[in-house]
């Protein structure tokens, strides 16, 4: 039984971030970051990427989002709160941030693009990502070039080295808007149904500020899922924390919905981020608490809306309280460890345990050289067959003795 979960464990932790991503039995921890501004020079970018690297390298996340910023002037009637800024090409940096940290990353890409086939292109031999985040156009009104969120999906769909998720957004899951769109009831449940239909393997939330809408789109979808027959996907849920009247202004823009009591809890506080790393946490509780048994899996993104530097320290307090709140929610044991990623020749060696609580281990990695995934597997290989010739060798020592005692 051991070795069993020795296996196990050794196949777990070396999937892609894909597979992870589609493997339902096992949370998915990720870590929001927006690419350094268009014509950022290599040099500069290769800092910009090593200081979130380093900031970051203590959590432990299964790998990246890297954003794809677009103006979007017909998101809100709302004054834009930031002013917009044109950054890198989302797949060039999360190329970057990947072969610099040793982790994947989840790749967003706006379809609102003419040259999205090259794009497509690009991501997927040249930077090697095998995961993409397609997210449709801020509004239905104006005029977009590029493919339509269906002909973008089926894009991707015929790029086979390339899985894709989609977002889902809770805020459409509420009465209030089906009757501003003229329906008795929400349908983004439908929506999701019919892009996992379509292929998307994975959904990702805007960030979660009330809990209610969440909970009645979780709950839809795995009753419409249910009812269609199909497995749903894990959604990842994703929360960002504020510590100002301006970020809390942007979070409203983006079209997250934050009821006014909430608002005034936060902002009134004496320490208004962490009163805000509070309140997500409870809100994740209230979800977990919720949605138990629908069976929906679910995972957790963290990201930072601003450059404030309060509320990227509140990113990583709260990626460390609402991973342990979800791991606790499993119902099984669990453990931090940290390993090396680029390990030395032989066999691959956990160097130390920071949290041993368990047995499902979420590990965070400390970059020390560069390596490729096939050079981690081949360690895990050898581990592998090391194990397997130690079991072997135990059952002919066994069966010998069986054998002796037999003649005897």
């Amino acid at each position: 039984t051991r070795l069993k979960q020795v296996l196990t464990y050794c196949t777990m932790e070396n999937e892609s971030l894909a597979a992870r991503l589609l493997n339902p039995s096992r949370p998915v921890f990720l870590l929001g970051d927006v690419p350094p501004g268009e014509g950022t020079p290599p040099g500069k970018c290769q800092t910009i990427c090593n200081k979130f690297m380093a900031r970051s390298r203590a959590l432990a996340s299964d790998g990246f989002i890297v954003y794809d910023i677009q103006d979007e002037p017909g998101r809100s009637d709302m004054e834009r709160p930031f002013p917009f800024r044109r950054v890198m090409d989302s797949s060039r940096y999360a190329a970057l941030l990947a072969r610099s940290s040793g982790k994947e990353c989840v790749v967003y890409k706006c379809v609102a693009d003419p040259n999205f086939d090259d794009w497509l292109q690009s991501a997927s031999t040249e930077h090697g990502h095998s995961a993409i985040n397609l997210v449709g156009r801020a509004s239905s009104q104006g005029e977009y070039q590029g493919p339509t969120i269906s002909q973008a999906m089926e894009k991707v769909t015929a790029t086979k080295t390339v899985q894709f998720g989609c977002v889902c957004i809770a805020e459409r899951h509420t009465l209030e808007a089906a009757e501003a769109r003229g329906k008795s009831y929400p349908t983004e449940h439908q929506n999701m149904v019919r892009k996992q239909k379509a292929g998307c393997q994975w959904f990702i939330s805007q960030a979660v500020y009330d809990s209610e809408p969440t909970i009645r789109l979780l709950k839809d979808y795995a009753a419409l899922c249910r009812e269609q027959g199909i497995i749903p996907r894990k959604v990842l849920l994703t929360f960002a924390p504020v510590s100002r009247k301006k970020t809390m202004n942007f979070i409203k823009w983006l079209g997250v919905k934050v009821p006014p009591e909430v608002e005034a809890k936060i902002l009134d506080a004496e320490k208004p981020v962490d009163a805000s790393v509070a309140l997500l946490c409870d809100t994740l509780r209230t979800i977990l608490s919720e949605c138990a048994g629908i069976g929906v899996p679910l995972g957790i993104s963290c990201e930072s809306v601003s450059i404030f530097k309060a509320e990227i320290d509140g990113v990583h307090t709260l990626f460390g309280k609402l991973q342990e709140i979800l791991l606790d929610a499993q119902g099984s044991p669990w453990k931090v460890q940290w390993v090396e990623i680029m390990p030395p020749l032989g066999p691959l060696v956990v160097k130390k345990t920071t949290k041993d609580i368990s047995d499902n281990t979420a590990v965070t990695e400390q970059p020390t050289q560069l390596v490729t995934q096939s050079s981690i597997a081949k360690d895990v290989v050898n581990n592998v067959s090391l194990l397997n010739a130690v079991m072997l060798g135990g059952m002919l020592v066994a069966l010998g003795a069986v054998i002796g005692d037999h003649k005897k």
